[in-house]
């Protein structure tokens, strides 16, 4: 975990990359922002009032009430929802503070944002579907989980959001998946997994994965992309030459696009738990500016490691 959070780290330094927190009055989040400001690391946009003991240096601290634009956002939340909110109804929202950071970033004064210290999932994910919205190319926001043990390192997704994808689906998540990869410093190897290897079931399910694999494989033509395939073949060489031989993948897979919701999470917490992995995330990917969730037992270490890759994915989307 540390030279992985030490190399994000030398890449956001000096880069003037703006976080916002709209949970800016918990004290987790302040104590993990003036840290990120003495590092300078990046620079940290708190959502509140500023402490009664005085500014925090390096930090700075937006309320809507106060805010000089706050109008010119009240507007272009309005047109960004297209005829689904009035002006009035923005009105409110804005005084929200995850619809207020959200607007934030929509708007260029911040790169990207971190919550869920004190708001639910929903209150944080939500706003971002709304106003951020996915990428081209990319119907669904997804959650991937860093799993670290050592010097291992994987990928995994979606394990967060995602019953039932789709193939279409499926191929972006595989996509986004791989540069987040890249981001953390591996070379992208990323298998599509399945109970089925290389054609040897043929069902609904199994097709779907093909056609994930195909499609891809044609919107990434430089990335080792490949499946489906079984975990086995995956990740052991012995396996994967008997199983899959042709693929430049199988056996050296660090990048794991599981079939649907059930398998993803089940498979990432049995990693975690019996594999003893750490398992950092869910990390969302896929909007056009980077959003993240926290969870509401978090430590401040928790959100300063957070903040630090939302930075990192801030120089990459």
């Amino acid at each position: 975990m540390s030279d992985i959070m030490e190399k994000l780290k030398d890449a956001i330094r000096g880069r003037e990359i703006r976080i916002v927190f709209p949970e800016g009055e918990d004290e987790r989040v302040r104590t993990a922002a003036k840290r990120l400001a003495a590092e300078k690391l990046l620079e940290p946009v708190l959502i509140g009032k500023e402490t009664t003991s005085g500014p925090l240096e390096g930090v700075r601290f937006l309320h809507p009430d106060t805010y000089p634009q706050t109008n010119e956002l009240i507007q272009s939340l309005v047109e960004r929802r297209a005829g689904k909110c009035t002006y009035e109804e923005a009105s409110e929202l804005i005084k929200y503070p995850n619809y207020f950071g959200t607007m934030l970033v929509h708007s260029g004064e911040a790169d990207g944002l971190l919550s869920g210290a004190v708001h639910s999932t929903g209150d944080t994910v939500r706003p971002a579907l709304q106003l951020i919205k996915t990428k081209p190319g990319v119907d669904k926001t997804f959650g991937y989980f860093l799993m670290i043990r050592k010097d291992e390192v994987y990928i995994m997704a979606d394990c967060a959001l995602n019953p039932c994808p789709d193939a279409k689906t499926l191929a972006a998540f595989g996509v986004e998946s791989a540069k987040a990869a890249a981001m953390f410093g591996l070379e992208p190897k990323v298998a599509f997994l399945s109970f089925s290897t290389n054609r040897s079931a043929e069902t609904d399910e199994t097709k779907k994965v093909r056609e994930a694999v195909k499609i891809a494989k044609k919107a990434a033509p430089g990335v080792a992309i490949d499946g489906e395939m079984q975990f086995d073949a995956a990740v052991c060489s012995d396996v994967a030459q008997k199983k899959y031989p042709d693929s430049d993948v199988a056996g050296r897979a660090n990048t794991f696009i599981f079939p649907d919701l059930n398998a993803g999470n089940i498979g990432y917490k049995i990693t975690q738990r019996l594999g003893g992995f750490e398992a950092i995330g869910p990390i969302l990917a896929g909007l056009n500016k980077p959003l993240n969730d926290l969870s509401r037992g978090c430590c401040e270490n928790d959100v300063y490691n957070t903040a630090i890759i939302t930075a990192a994915q801030a120089l990459v989307e």
